[in-house]
């Protein structure tokens, strides 16, 4: 009996120890992070990796860029390793086979290519049915290495040559580009209109992103063309709602809000020209708003974190944007311009994430050989005193952060 209980304890000290270091992670210099932050997702990104890692002066702002998996922006910081790691990374899919589905690495900002569904879908194969045992994420933004073109302190370019075939048939022979710079106070200021205070963080991301046809053929309405998206991953508490601001002056739906089934009422609403979205990660919804809606920005507020996130992007509300829907029965050449999504269980109770996600798309890319289509996506993270992100809060999303907080009961 003595021996068992020796065993016993030795085994349940062994998993507590396993347990402890999963939530700790040593860097290069030999300090130990807490899971959470920077430096903790910086040591295990770097066991994956050789990263690129773009930092500001004084070393408070940093951003990891990954060539190796897609050339994603993986995280950043305003405070330094110990700081906040603000982008989401899912640590259990770097282990084991490559998904068929989808290898979901995480990232604050990963590019991929879109329509996801409809008749121009880059997601399925022709003739099959638009449910999840079809869907594959076309490996090249999925799980294949970019190449790493230029790098510096505050800004790196990556590409990748891709070949993917549409819903329709159509076979697509194409290059992406992108580059990421990390941006200065004052770079943040003049992108948002705001004035920064000695009290406030602040960490920003702009991303340049491109798509040239490299193929002998146009790409048309009739054959389908890809567009750019960026999709920004954090991670959700019970705190935080999404805002995406809208044109009031306008007719047509403000947004679509059920692309995975309707999303109920205690999680999104709308009213004087912003949208609330509960982003906790315990229900899995999707929603998606116009061109002819958008401003061109979204931001979450995290009220138990004290995180302000806000994303700007480019938007035209006269070009063509397409359809990502899993239905074929809707105009393909209709679609959103700005979308969010909440992560939650699924049907058999299993989850991805938690997570949750702000991301645009660019209008539809019709060009002719040699063609290229551009699409700017920057993001912005700021943590400190509370009064003064509010007034950045109604600087640059028009809404105190009483009114996000007070959006939905229980905040």
């Amino acid at each position: 009996m003595k021996i068992k209980f020796w065993y016993l304890s030795a085994v349940t000290a062994l998993v507590a120890v396993g347990c402890h270091m999963d939530n700790e992670k040593k860097g290069h210099s030999g300090e130990v992070f807490k899971k959470g932050t920077f430096g903790y997702d910086l040591a295990f990104l770097n066991d994956k990796d050789s990263l690129v890692i773009l930092q500001s002066h004084d070393g408070q702002s940093k951003v990891i860029v990954s060539p190796k998996y897609q050339g994603k922006v993986f995280t950043s910081t305003a405070a330094g390793d110990s700081g906040k790691s603000f982008g989401w990374v899912n640590y259990k899919a770097f282990d084991g086979k490559v998904d068929p589905h989808m290898n979901a690495y995480g990232g604050e900002d990963r590019l991929w290519l879109g329509p996801e569904g409809s008749k121009f879908a880059l997601f399925f194969k022709p003739g099959t049915k638009m449910e999840f045992a079809n869907w594959h994420t076309p490996a090249a933004f999925d799980h294949e290495p970019w190449t790493l073109v230029s790098k510096s302190d505050g800004q790196v370019a990556l590409a990748k040559d891709m070949s993917l075939q549409n819903y329709a048939g159509t076979v697509f022979q194409l290059k992406v580009g992108r580059r990421i710079s990390l941006l200065d106070d004052d770079s943040i200021q003049k992108s948002l209109g705001v004035k920064l205070d000695s009290t406030v963080k602040a960490v920003g991301i702009r991303t340049d992103n491109s798509l040239t046809n490299t193929g002998a053929n146009a790409w048309t309405p009739k054959t389908g063309a890809p567009c750019l998206w960026n999709l920004d991953m954090f991670t959700p508490s019970p705190g935080v709602v999404i805002v995406i601001p809208y044109n009031e002056n306008t007719t047509g739906k403000i947004a679509t809000t059920d692309y995975f089934g309707q999303i109920p009422p205690d999680r999104v609403t709308m009213k004087n020209g912003h949208l609330f979205f509960k982003a906790d990660g315990k229900s899995r919804g999707k929603l998606g708003m116009p061109a002819t809606r958008t401003k061109g920005i979204a931001g979450s507020y995290d009220a138990i974190n004290h995180i302000l996130t806000i994303a700007i992007f480019e938007a035209d509300d006269k070009a063509t944007y397409l359809n990502q829907e899993w239905r074929t029965d809707r105009d393909p050449l209709v679609g959103d311009a700005v979308n969010s999504y909440n992560d939650g269980p699924l049907a058999d109770g299993t989850q991805m994430g938690p997570f949750y996600e702000i991301e645009s798309v660019s209008p539809a890319a019709f060009l002719k050989p040699g063609g290229t289509l551009s699409h700017r996506h920057s993001i912005f993270h700021f943590t400190g005193d509370v009064n003064s992100l509010n007034k950045l809060a109604k600087a640059t999303l028009g809404v105190s952060l009483k009114d996000i907080q007070s959006a939905f009961t229980g905040l």
